[in-house]
């Protein structure tokens, strides 16, 4: 299942192969607010299609209305700042005197494709790819890297400055989460998790659980979970938790989970059956340092205790470490600018 950035690339390298003139067009900075956040991409051609989001509102209309008349971005990259102004924060309804910056960039031959070709097949593989994009004549260059990076500039992204305008984009795999069980938690985590933009894996040894699975756009795997983690979930964007309740499954999984570069392992249950848990795990000759990666209990302390519940609290509990990894990687980064 293809990662929304994927979606929106391959569907621009479609129609620039149909020889339609088309753009890209990136959120590059949010002020207060906004709709989108920073990196949020959409492309859309010269008969009105669009793939991606920016907004889902005016904005969007806006922005084909000017691409179609040639007012923007006909022949090179330009930044275009949605709500300077009151009147366009009223305008195109962004909340609480949100801003929107937006490179968009024209895409008008088959000369960018191999590029978008090579940033494709690379989140095909699960692997980071950073492009780096001259603002003032369009060119672009690509380098595979070993881990995620926030979007950032370089130069000047006033409108009116003559400078030179660099982006930097690194574009990642998409995040993945793989459920141990195909209960009524896996359910509710599947249908939240989607909308996070999680690619789903529910897997299950028990026929009977695949079969009546009723949730769609979720990978089912009907096999032994220790098997299925080493195929599916083994790599630091890929986040396992097990919820069958039966340790004949969940500890299976669980012992080859603990031995993977998932960035977390967790399982449900009580404090007290989560004892009992890493009792097993030593069992099973992991070390310490191994069984020290699980989470469990699994999930935030919410006071959850509905199926639904549940699944909130665990998600929350992947958004924070999530948000954590990256605040680390942008301290990473501005320590290596002021070393450089």
């Amino acid at each position: 299942m293809e990662n929304a950035d994927q979606q929106v690339l391959s569907q621009l390298i479609r129609w620039v192969e149909n020889r339609q003139m088309a753009w890209l067009c990136t959120v590059v900075k949010t002020w207060g607010s906004s709709p989108r956040p920073v990196g949020s991409l959409l492309c859309c051609n010269d008969q009105g299609h669009v793939a991606g989001s920016l907004s889902g509102g005016c904005i969007e209309e806006d922005l084909l209305d000017r691409l179609k008349n040639g007012s923007l971005a006909a022949e090179k990259p330009e930044l275009l700042i949605y709500g300077a102004t009151q009147e366009e924060v009223e305008r195109y309804q962004l909340p609480c005197g949100g801003q929107l910056h937006v490179v968009i960039e024209p895409i008008p031959d088959q000369r960018h494709l191999q590029t978008l070709r090579q940033i494709v097949k690379r989140l095909e593989m699960r692997e980071c790819i950073e492009r780096t994009l001259d603002i003032s004549n369009g060119s672009m260059t690509v380098e595979d890297k070993d881990r995620y990076r926030h979007l950032r500039f370089i130069g000047d992204f006033d409108q009116d400055s003559p400078g030179g305008k660099t982006l930097i984009q690194t574009y990642g795999p998409r995040y993945r989460l793989f459920l141990i069980g195909a209960g009524q938690v896996s359910m509710y985590l599947s249908e939240i998790a989607r909308m996070l933009d999680y690619h789903v894996i529910v897997c299950d040894p028990r026929e009977e659980m695949i079969e009546q699975w009723p949730i769609e756009g979720v990978q089912l795997v009907n096999d032994m979970p220790d098997d299925a983690v080493k195929i599916h979930a083994n790599d630091h964007f890929s986040a396992i938790v097990a919820l069958t309740h039966d340790p004949r499954i969940d500890d299976m999984g669980l012992m080859e989970a603990l031995k993977t570069d998932a960035f977390f392992v967790g399982a449900m249950g009580s404090t007290r059956t989560s004892a009992k848990r890493r009792e097993r795990l030593k069992m099973l000759d992991l070390s310490d340092t191994e069984i020290g990666k699980l989470h469990g209990p699994v999930g935030l302390p919410i006071g959850s205790k509905t199926p639904a519940e549940i699944a909130i609290a665990i998600l929350a509990q992947l958004t924070a470490l999530r948000s954590a990894k990256k605040e680390e990687v942008v301290s990473a980064d501005f320590r290596e600018v002021a070393a450089g």
